[in-house]
């Protein structure tokens, strides 16, 4: 390996830094990024038509002036498009960053400005200064001071004491999605305030979670990403804005340095992991910070604008199907490289058990915006020896038109089921033509699924999500109230199927109350009882408000954290949900059968009021159910007209001695809207009468039989 020859100290850089008189080496092109070796750190970096490229190390992230730059030489320092030297006596913990000379030529999709410091691609930890400005690195001129950095981390460093994956499978899954800021930064949640809102933070509540009953938490973006990508005055608060796919997000951590948030983030999938709880991260490698093309410079535009990104006809414009200005190019191969490194990064080094991929349907489109039969990245990832345990969900649809649910690419891909979600909402609200896709929904969507023998917890279902009203504001609104956006209340979905049962925002009255909170009940027990791999939205549990905002990703403060005080206020809600979410476990349920292997193994018989009579009509509002096989029985009972309705009840199996029992109805006030199924008391008669607006579930259990 030889020596960077073209460095001597009569040179300066453009900003009149003293260029490296080291003996650096020439380094190596693989592997891409900051890497801590013996003989000291190696950085490579991909940088396709850049005619020369300076590596910077900064004393201090707000330094104006590098301490060091290094030129990297064509003939010594690069292999084919990849920039690398050697750079001895160098320790984990080097801030650093790149310059890429090359044409700025925006009708050729060419962007190099050699004034602005570059992140690297694959940096594991990143720094921004207190003056980080993206308007200032969206105009021309020196941003040194103003730019983020890269950290050199030592990854190896840590101590996982035998920390594993989970391993769990999708039938053994309750997920629930959370924001790691907005779990504990409200003042009641109880943590002190230097770790309310970090990954530290969380830690200290996983005995809630545990209490809940929930398997896993999909974590909203922790990706590095930039908080001021969003309107004048207001921040990005759910961090779909990535500027590193390797970084966990600095504003998380509760310990200052780059590593101790690295190893805090550890900590908290350590500790997750004991409790028996997996984590998911909800990942974005469907665009970057760096928006449209008058956005900031950060990393990727400066580096190789034409490789990164989608670009239209005119190459000075981003093709823009995610509705953030750009769209990541999976169609590059360095593109696909760094998302496959990403994700084997996070399970490898991190120990992350799934991926929940935002728009993931923008994966599967090619160079000129058309969706792909095969696309090359997903085959890619399903096909990983390294990601083969690793569980993978898609947000089958992007912001440009193009819906995959039930028909994305692949054999083991799970997907988010927003039929599920609009069906059932329109059911509980009451509107027509509703009870025949409801029956579908339960049966884990057989009409999506069905035509491959998939799992049936191929449906990830949710009837709320961190996008659109929490469960609590679903029944109390029916318009969104987005005005704290600063948009004028002309963003956010403007059908989200919701009823605010009389009156719009909060109320005193204690009927529309008693009613809010059975619907709450009524779409839980819905999401809780329908085949699939259900999903609970943070605080849905205890009714969490965001006070009608249904897109409340800019807003930083009590509109979107988690109030800790609703635990008490709504314990009937929580006491619902965590009964619901046991019973899940409860059953016999041979795991790993297809769906149409479920529904081969069950008898189903659908009912009306009259049993034998189900009203498939538009105008119908009822809808039973009894499901015979595996342990029993069970009888389901759905009422959203808004009177009550008697329903016939069939005869229960001949050897379940007690006949039917009451597990769930959604009319009784708590205790007795939901107990053990073992607890359920019987009930007489040949008929139940199911209050308005109600879920009744019924249970005949047969006697426990010895193991053989």
């Amino acid at each position: 390996m030889g020596t960077n020859r073209g460095a001597s100290a009569a040179r300066r850089s453009a900003d009149g830094a003293v260029l490296s008189t080291g003996a650096v080496a020439a380094g190596e092109p693989a592997p891409l990024g900051a890497t801590v070796t013996s003989a000291g750190v190696n950085f490579s970096v991909f940088s396709k038509g850049s005619t020369a490229l300076e590596l910077l190390l900064f004393d201090g992230v707000a330094d104006a002036r590098p301490a060091r730059v290094i030129a990297l030489e064509p003939q010594t320092n690069k292999s084919y498009h990849y920039w690398h030297a050697l750079v001895p006596g160098l320790a984990p913990g080097q801030l650093y960053g790149y310059r890429a000379r090359g044409p700025n030529a925006p009708e050729r999709g060419l962007r190099f400005d050699a004034e602005k410091v570059l992140l690297d691609p694959y940096g594991r930890a990143v720094q921004f200064p207190r003056g980080w400005n993206r308007v200032v690195a969206s105009r021309p001129g020196d941003d040194a001071a103003l730019a983020p950095k890269s950290v050199v981390v030592d990854v190896s460093a840590y101590d996982w004491e035998g920390d594993r994956p989970l391993g769990r499978t999708f039938s053994e899954t309750v997920i629930y999605e959370l924001h790691v800021g907005g779990f504990t930064k409200h003042p009641s949640s109880g943590v002190v305030p230097e770790r309310r809102g970090t990954y530290a933070g969380l830690v200290e509540k996983i005995p809630y979670l545990q209490a809940l009953g929930i398997t896993a938490v999909e974590l909203m973006p922790v990706f590095c990403f930039d908080p001021q990508d969003a309107p004048p005055g207001r921040v990005n608060y759910w961090g779909y804005s990535p500027v590193s796919f390797f970084a966990p997000h600095p504003g998380y951590g509760s310990r200052t340095g780059p590593s101790s948030v690295i190893d805090e983030f550890r900590d908290m999938v350590k500790h997750l992991h004991r409790a028996g709880i997996e984590v998911f991260l909800d990942v974005v490698f469907n665009h970057t910070a760096e928006g449209d093309h008058a956005g900031p410079t950060i990393s990727f535009r400066g580096l190789a604008n034409d490789v990164y990104y989608h670009l239209q006809a005119d190459r000075s414009r981003y093709a823009d199907y995610t509705g953030c200005g750009n769209t990541l190019n999976a169609n590059q191969p360095i593109v696909r490289r760094l998302i496959h490194d990403s994700l084997r990064y996070w399970v490898e080094e991190m120990h992350v058990d799934g991926f929940r991929f935002d728009l993931a349907s923008i994966l599967a489109r090619d160079e000129r915006g058309a969706p792909m039969e095969n696309p090359p990245i997903l085959w890619d990832l399903e096909s990983d020896p390294v990601l083969a345990r690793t569980k993978l969900i898609a947000e089958a649809w992007d912001a440009a038109g193009l819906n995959q649910v039930g028909r994305f690419v692949g054999d083991r891909w799970k997907e988010w089921n927003g039929r599920f979600r609009d069906d059932v909402r329109r059911f509980v609200r009451g509107d027509q033509d509703t009870v025949g896709p409801l029956a579908s929904r339960l049966l884990g969507s057989p009409d999506l699924y069905a035509h491959k023998e998939r799992e049936p917890e191929q449906s990830v279902h949710f009837v709320t999500c961190h996008d659109g009203f929490t469960l609590n504001d679903l029944v109390s609104y029916d318009r969104k109230h987005n005005e704290a956006n600063g948009l004028a209340n002309r963003d956010g979905a403007d059908e989200n199927f919701s009823w605010n049962c009389g009156h719009e925002g909060p109320s005193d009255d204690p009927a529309v109350e008693t009613l809010r909170n059975r619907q709450v009940k009524n779409l839980l027990a819905l999401d809780l009882i329908a085949i699939g791999t259900p999903m609970l939205l943070m605080g849905d549990e205890v009714r969490r408000t965001q006070r009608g905002n249904n897109n409340a990703y800019c807003l930083d403060d009590e509109t979107s954290w988690f109030d800790w005080s609703l635990v008490e206020r709504h314990s009937d809600v929580l006491r619902f949900a965590r009964h619901l979410i046991a019973a899940r476990f409860g059953t016999r349920l041979e795991h790993r059968l297809s769906l149409n292997e479920i529904l081969r193994a069950v008898r189903v018989s659908w009912h009306g009021v009259r049993l034998g009579q189900p009203d498939w009509s538009a105008h119908s509002h009822s809808l039973a159910a009894t499901i015979r096989g595996f342990d029993g029985a069970a009888h389901l009972l759905f009422n959203a007209w808004r009177e009550e309705l008697e329903f016939d009840l069939p005869e229960p199996p001949a050897d379940a001695p007690a006949g039917w029992r009451r597990w769930v109805d959604t009319a009784l006030a708590s205790p007795d809207d939901v107990c053990p199924p073992e607890e359920a008391p019987p009930i007489a008669g040949r008929s139940y009468r199911a209050a308005a607006r109600s879920v009744v579930a019924l249970l005949a259990v047969l006697p426990t039989r010895p193991a053989p």
